[in-house]
This record gives C-alpha cells, structure tokens and sequence, in this order.
C-alpha cells in the first residue's frame, strides 16, 4: 500500500467529499459539509498561506490537513496545522506524511512555533508528542439534544434591549463586524486574533455558507448591537453549531449573551434541526456554564499542542 500526500481538488466535487468524509469520521463534533470546506480553501486571505491537503492510499483518501500561517494575529512566525485520519486508517503512514508536508510548508513561509488540535486520547496524544509536540491549554465539545431535551424557557428582553437576527443586517453587516472583531479579542486563546479588514471578514465569515443568518441572534441596546450568537447550520443532517457567542465589553454582566443564545436555540429547533454543538475552553468557566444551564453536555475534549521550529 502506497500513501501519498498531495492538494485537494476544489474543482472536484468527489474528492472535497472525501475531504469532508473523513473529517466527520475523524472529528464529529464540528460541521463539515463540502461548501464549507471549499469556501475556506478560496476565500481565506492570500496572507494566510492556507492550503488543504489529502493523504491518499491506492486512491483512497485517509487523511486530511488545513494548514495555514496566524496572518491575522499580531504576533508574526504562528503557524496553524489540524490533522484528521480516518480513525480505521491509522497506522499506515498518513499523519505523519501530512504532518511533515504541513511543517515545511509553514517553514517556507516563516512560522516558527506551530499550534495544532489534537483530540485528548492516548494514541492521537503520543502521535502528536513523538513528533515533538507539547501539551497546552484544552477545550471541550459539547452537544445538546434539540429534538429531545428541554430548553430553558424563552424570556422577554428587558427595557431597551431587541433581538434581531443577522438576516436584518443584510444591507449591512458592519455593525456585527464590530462586535465579532472585539468579542474575539477578548476569546481565551494561545494565538491571538485582530479583525482589522472588514471587507476580509465579510468574504470569510459573512459569506460563509454555513452561517445561518435568520438563526443568528443579535441583542441590541437602545439600537446598538450589544451581544450575539452567530449559528451556523447544515439542514441536510439537522444539525446547528453555536460559531461564536459574546458580548461586548461595556455590556458585559447583564446577560444578554444567554438572552441571544436562548432566542437562538428556540429558534433553531423550530427550524426542525435537532443537534446542537458548541466548544468552549476549558477555563472558560462563565461559558461553561451558561451552556451547562442550556443542557449542553461535554462530548470531547481536545489538547492545544506546540512545537517550536529551529
């Protein structure tokens, strides 16, 4: 049996399938759906340096990588790699070619401390720590069964605040720019992030096939967007995925993010999607349990690794 690493074929509509395939296989707990996985190949920015690979067996495809350079991060040299393998096709040689093709590939264009997820099981942390890796910081996915499990009951928004969708920005969206740009300052994370070119994000994010603009909840404060819950959706498999939920710094401590969040999740179940998922750090206590309030539960957990080039 022969592995061989190479590009995906956007252009082929089997091969993206592929693509996809094994990524739910490997990692079902985000949406992956074949717009969504082409979308990012030709919409993130040039300076990214983004590119997705296959690993390929006897022209079966086991293995899948996006890799890219932090472009949008102050700090210049961080370089991004996420690795799934079939979980039946472990042990043949393809994580650890992907692996290798995606390190030079952030070499050539600078990067000289590497971050990638890795889910928190025996086999995939040892793979990541013989090829020189450190454990960091952990984050969970948690689900939440929308056709059967009970939500918290819908509450008004008190004086002056209004739930809107994303939809009624379509003319727009720069407001919901500016509260996506600070809330994900302020994300716990190890690469820090600065949306500073609104036409960037309106290719990358407000052009996002799975961003669901209706489902999407945006509390608004005597006519400012205050808070929000972006919702992306994948109708053909009913399932709904909370992208982003946050509040703005000076309206932080009244919640209004659960109110978003709640209007959104009522919402999405009256759209007959019945699969909620979401992820929040480890540390992330006041998310955790907001979500935990929802009747969300951890589902997996996966491990920030690190390796510094040179």
């Amino acid at each position: 049996m022969t592995v061989i690493v190479r590009d995906l074929r956007p252009a082929d509509r089997a091969d993206v399938e592929d693509f996809a395939r094994v990524r739910h296989l490997a990692l079902p707990y985000i949406l992956w759906t074949p717009d969504a996985i082409v979308h990012r190949l030709t919409h993130t920015h040039p300076d990214a340096c983004f590119r997705s690979l296959v690993a390929e067996e006897d022209g079966e495809v086991i293995g899948t990588a996006q890799v890219q350079l932090a472009h949008d991060s102050p700090e210049p040299g961080q370089g991004l790699l996420n690795i799934y393998v079939r979980p039946d096709r472990t042990h043949r040689g393809a994580g650890g070619l992907l692996v290798r093709i995606a390190e030079e590939h952030l070499a050539e264009h600078k990067a000289t401390k590497l971050f990638a997820w890795v889910l928190d099981e025996p086999g995939n942390r040892a793979f990541a720590e013989r090829h020189g890796y450190r454990a960091g910081r952990s984050a969970h996915f948690l689900r939440l069964d929308l056709a059967g499990g009970t939500l918290p009951p819908l509450q008004s928004p008190p004086p002056g605040v209004e739930l809107r969708s994303a939809a009624d920005l379509a003319d727009d969206p720069r407001p919901m720019f500016e509260l996506d740009a600070e809330t994900t300052q302020d994300e716990p994370s190890d690469v820090d992030t600065e949306f500073t070119a609104y036409e960037t994000w309106v290719e990358e994010s407000w052009k996002h096939p799975l961003l669901d603009r209706e489902l999407t909840t945006i509390a608004f404060v005597e006519g400012r967007p205050a808070a929000f819950s972006v919702a992306f959706t994948d109708p053909a498999t009913g399932r709904y995925a909370t992208a982003m939920t946050g509040t703005a710094r000076t309206f932080r401590g009244r919640g209004l993010a659960k109110l978003a969040k709640n209007a959104a999740l009522h919402r999405a179940r009256a759209a007959g999607l019945t699969e909620a998922l979401t992820g929040n750090d480890v540390g992330n206590d006041p998310m955790l349990a907001i979500n935990k309030w929802f009747g969300y539960e951890i589902c997996a957990t996966e491990v920030r690794y690190v390796r510094e080039l040179g």
